[in-house]
């Protein structure tokens, strides 16, 4: 236990003493709390500043993939889809209040064609799309091919 003890010219010695037992309880649960949230926040953490095509190791060659000058990127606004397939850029707007999956379909399966070696694409989805919009076009271009998916987000409307 802590003892305080005051000393010197009054009439009374005030002698108290405090209990550590609580404030040692409450240390010894925020360190614990500290070092298992830790392990966690590290787990969900999203690596952003990775290259586009992944990280390099040194003994991988410096020669990038095929058709990497050609870029390939969906965005989803409200007004339908877009997209840029290399310099040409293909707008797809909303049929009936619903997004043109068929047209986009179409068109990711035509540059599959012309370019069967690529794979990577890139989703730019506006902040006030819905959830579901975002899913169907990542299942759309999943479908035709490209399986490694980069995400951006912040698309203009």
């Amino acid at each position: 236990m802590a003892h305080i003890s005051t000393g010197g010219g009054g009439r009374r010695s005030v002698n108290e003493e405090l209990n550590l037992v609580p404030f040692i309880d409450l240390m010894s649960v925020l360190i614990t709390f500290l070092l298992i949230t830790a392990v966690w926040t590290q787990i969900n953490m999203i690596q952003m500043g990775s290259s586009f095509y992944g990280k390099r190791s040194d003994d991988t060659p410096q020669t990038p993939p095929p058709n990497a000058d050609y870029v390939l990127k969906v965005e989803v606004k409200t007004t339908g889809y877009v997209l840029t397939a290399g310099k040409q850029v293909i707008a797809l707007p909303k049929i009936a209040d619903a997004y043109d999956d068929g047209g986009l379909g179409a068109q990711l399966q035509r540059i599959k064609q012309i370019y069967p070696e690529k794979t990577d694409s890139t989703l730019a989805v506006a902040d006030d799309i819905p959830y579901e919009a975002m899913i169907k076009a990542m299942d759309t271009i999943l479908i035709a091919g490209f399986s490694n998916i980069n995400f951006a987000t912040g698309a203009p409307p």
